[in-house]
């Protein structure tokens, strides 16, 4: 079946990208056009930067990559049309210099620089295969994103993060798969299979949680804060989530708001699971502060 993405009622302008991503949320798992999302996620970073080049840029790539797949009789011969216009026409590749800079997950950043982390560009390589007719999606592949691309019944793995190169399972399921040309994302799941499809939302909570990790490690509480409130906004029924923005604005010293998001997590969890008492033990502690 075609990963067709759902479309938005509301504009992805310049005006409202809080509103974008709230009604994405809204929808559920995806497919979604998950391009201008990830664009409308930066756009919450830089209000003034207008968003007019970045889907030009967008365009520009969907419709190079239709003249080189014109004639693409199978996943591979595809997929290296991605890689052919993506890496090698317009330059994209993996940032190893700075692999730790923010902006390597800001996808306004990639596009002006050209640069940026696996999963930044495993969007711009989904973006365009999807507008072309391919079925594309993210895996799990945990500490390095990869994706799949699918046509007229067969499959490819590819990186994104290295030239768009192909991949046999054999490659990603070796011990030394990651490095040393394939540094490791932030949070690496240790899931056994890194060939499980995950869904849209996945993929950026994945790219927002890069961001997000790196503001820790800076001990930028604010900034983690923040990042954690985007992303449940366009994952609201995702519980853990909002655990963990609770325990991070009860560190920033927000306890009215931890309490709301406790009570949310609380509110979409199973009762006496983990997560569940786990937010409700939270809950009943910083009522003993506020009291």
């Amino acid at each position: 079946m075609m990963n067709t993405p759902r479309p938005l009622e509301r504009a992805a302008d310049d005006s409202a990208p809080a509103d974008f991503l709230r009604a994405l949320g809204e929808q559920g798992e995806g497919p979604h056009d998950i391009a201008t999302a990830a664009l409308m996620l930066a756009a919450l970073d830089r209000r003034e930067r207008k968003l007019a080049p970045f889907h030009a840029q967008l365009s520009e790539l969907a419709a190079a990559t239709r003249n080189e797949a014109m004639f693409s009789h199978d996943a591979e011969s595809a997929a290296r049309s991605l890689s052919n216009v993506i890496a090698g026409r317009y330059g994209y590749e993996g940032e190893r210099a700075q692999y730790d800079d923010p902006q390597n997950a800001d996808l306004m950043s990639v596009i002006e620089r050209r640069r940026g982390l696996p999963v930044a560009l495993g969007i711009l390589y989904i973006h365009a295969a999807r507008a072309n007719g391919m079925q594309a999606e993210g895996l799990l592949s945990p500490g390095h994103f990869l994706l799949r691309v699918v046509l007229k019944g067969n499959e490819v793995i590819l990186d994104p993060f290295n030239n768009g190169a192909l991949l046999d399972r054999e490659q990603v399921n070796t011990p030394n798969f990651g490095a040393p040309l394939l540094p490791p994302e932030s949070n690496a799941s240790g899931q056994p299979d890194p060939f499980m499809p995950v869904s849209d939302i996945d993929v950026l909570l994945r790219l927002q949680n890069n961001i997000k990790t790196r503001a820790l490690r800076s001990r930028e509480t604010g900034r983690a804060v923040e990042i954690m409130r985007r992303m449940v906004l366009i994952a609201p029924q995702r519980n853990y989530l909002w655990l963990e923005l609770a325990h991070l604005q009860e560190i920033q010293g927000a306890l009215s708001a931890a309490r709301s998001a406790y009570e949310t997590c609380i509110k979409l969890s199973r009762q006496g699971d983990d997560l569940c008492n786990e937010a409700a033990f939270a809950l009943q502690a910083l009522k003993r502060r506020l009291n």
